[in-house]
């Protein structure tokens, strides 16, 4: 028995540790792929039960993170095929607005959120990943089972896409 309760605590220190390190940044992600809180912390709960269930399949603590990632990234596309119409109104968005000290208007950052998610999901996601998570292509490609080549084509292709689709928006409102 005591074997047992010694496993069991190291499982949950290990779990704790994992949740405090990198809760903060799977919660930006998903945020940022799905733009409600309650929906996110739903996601992110999810995703931290089934690391709980699945905890002894982790071999390699240092994969911790791309792990982590790969479940919430299943518990989004999960979510999301279920839930087909995944329209948000900007009302419902939940979304902490810039303050002053930014030199960005209200506006740029909704016109920012909305070619984001005009971008393919791919796209968004390896940006996202990039940016928020602050990885490199080839823990992109690890965390998306997918060749490093490929997420450098989906990164270079989202940047050309977002340019794209914010210059068209600058003109847009220019001309009203």
């Amino acid at each position: 028995m005591k074997v047992y309760n010694d496993m069991m605590d190291n499982k949950q220190l290990t779990f704790e540790n994992l949740v405090h390190a990198y809760s903060a940044e799977l919660y930006r992600f998903a945020f940022w792929q799905c733009k409600n809180k309650d929906l996110t912390e739903d996601l992110l709960q999810e995703c931290f039960a089934r690391a709980w269930k699945s905890l002894h399949t982790l071999k390699d603590e240092k994969a911790a993170r791309a792990w982590l990632y790969t479940i919430l990234r299943r518990e989004i596309a999960r979510h999301f095929g279920r839930n087909k119409t995944n329209d948000i109104s900007l009302d419902d968005m939940n979304v902490d607005l810039p303050d002053a000290q930014y030199d960005c208007s209200v506006s740029d950052d909704i016109n920012l959120r909305q070619a984001l998610d005009k971008l393919p999901i791919d796209y968004r996601e390896a940006l996202m990943l990039q940016v928020l998570g602050g990885y490199s292509c080839e823990e992109i490609a690890e965390i998306s089972a997918t060749k490093a080549g490929t997420i450098m084509t989906r990164l270079f292709r989202a940047r050309q896409k977002l340019r794209q689709l914010l210059t068209a928006e600058n003109k847009s409102s220019v001309n009203f």
